[in-house]
């Protein structure tokens, strides 16, 4: 027993137990834990050279010393760490994946915000993106930020679907444009196919396209985490209407939830960047058409306000909004007005901490240095319509 004893706590200092009793992967902040499985083998023999070719689901080639064990009613156990099969087919993932963005040489960025915008240069869409051209180039942004709905009305339905190059390609043609997309999905683009936008066949049609559930944007000075929020919204799995929607990935709901939203505050919490700023596709706030989304209000809010988030920016709304958290110095900051808005659907206009409210098309600005953050937010025709600075001191959290 004293030798089963010694190589289960040689193999806690390569793995320690975590509060759940199960061993812990060398990496933190993931939402994947690895399964144990004890197997009964034939008896081992003194002298008898160990078997040491591990299967191919080894985390890694195990030392012998460390998983051979005698058991002590004379029946020898063989202790494993694999992968278990279903990670390469559920929705279980680990640390978010990590992009890195170069700020400008003098440590400043920028970058522009759209939303709900892919109808084929229909609704003005062809517009907005003419003034975001201009913008861009005014401000050198250094890449554009879509806060989902990309494809209307129903997604793509293939990595071969014209209306990618029809809505995107075709549409934001300036030089200035020309940068780097970050995307998340929308609940529209969750109706077609959606692992077809998540797909790197795009990129090689776009280079410009980067599109995933969740990831994260290293941006020297700012980091961006980006939030796949659709599974958060309980309606489109238990009343979808007559809309079929895309879960591959997605189901079991719970667990899928659960998993991001640990990562997501682990990220925040190990996050030493000056600004911290979530993207996601639904309001946490808003007066629009949507309003509130209370299933992020309830899960996502309190991790955003413990870990000092700076700004939520969203789409959702075919509008552009800006309110101020009457609990906690965020933002939430909309931009969904990329084409079709809706003209007149709006709610609570007298609600507290609502600083700026348009129904029609449009996008926004983002400029940001070590002690200021600018935002701007634009209409079709390129007029600023708000504009909102907050200021940072060394150490300290954004303020008016």
């Amino acid at each position: 027993m004293a030798s089963v004893e010694a190589n289960i706590l040689r193999a806690r200092r390569v793995y320690p137990l975590c509060s759940t009793g199960r061993f812990e992967y060398p990496m933190h902040c993931t939402a994947l834990f690895p399964f144990f499985f004890f197997i009964n083998p034939r008896p081992i023999r003194k002298r008898r050279r160990p078997h040491t070719s591990p299967p191919s689901l080894y985390l890694f080639r195990p030392q012998p010393s460390i998983y051979q064990t005698k058991a002590k009613m004379g029946c020898d156990r063989w202790v494993m760490l694999v992968i278990p099969i279903i990670y390469a087919l559920s929705n279980v993932s680990g640390e978010l994946k990590r992009f890195e963005q170069p700020s400008k040489g003098d440590g400043s960025l920028s970058f522009l915000v759209i939303g709900d915008w892919g109808r084929r240069g229909a609704f003005n869409q062809s517009q907005v993106a003419f003034q975001m051209g201009k913008m861009g180039e005014k401000l050198d942004i250094d890449f554009v930020v879509s806060t989902g709905d990309n494809f209307y009305d129903n997604g793509l339905r293939s990595v071969h679907d014209p209306a990618f190059e029809e809505s995107f390609t075709n549409i934001y043609t300036a030089n200035s444009l020309q940068k780097q997309w970050y995307s998340v999905l929308g609940n529209h683009d969750y109706r077609g196919d959606a692992d077809a936008q998540l797909s790197p066949l795009l990129t090689k049609i776009d280079t410009r396209w980067l599109c995933l559930r969740s990831f994260i944007v290293n941006a020297e000075l700012a980091e961006i985490i980006f939030v796949d929020t659709t599974p958060f919204v309980k309606s489109y799995f238990q009343d979808p209407e007559d809309h079929i929607y895309d879960w591959r990935g997605i189901n079991p709901r719970k667990h899928y939830i659960a998993n991001l939203l640990k990562d997501v505050e682990c990220a925040l919490r190990e996050s030493n960047a000056k600004w911290k700023i979530v993207v996601g596709h639904h309001a946490i706030k808003s007066v629009g058409h949507h309003g509130d989304t209370k299933e992020l209000a309830t899960h996502l809010l309190p991790i955003l306000k413990a870990n000092n988030v700076d700004f939520y920016m969203n789409g959702h709304d075919h509008c552009l909004e800006h309110i101020s958290d009457t609990e906690s110095p965020i933002q939430f900051l909309t931009s969904g007005a990329g084409s079709k808005a809706w003209r007149g659907d709006v709610k609570q206009l007298n609600r507290e901490g609502l600083k700026f409210f348009y129904d029609g098309q449009g996008f926004m600005s983002v400029q940001l240095t070590q002690s200021n953050a600018e935002i701007a937010f634009y209409d079709v025709d390129g007029k600023i319509l708000h504009r909102w600075n907050a200021f940072k001191q060394f150490g300290d959290h954004s303020s008016i």
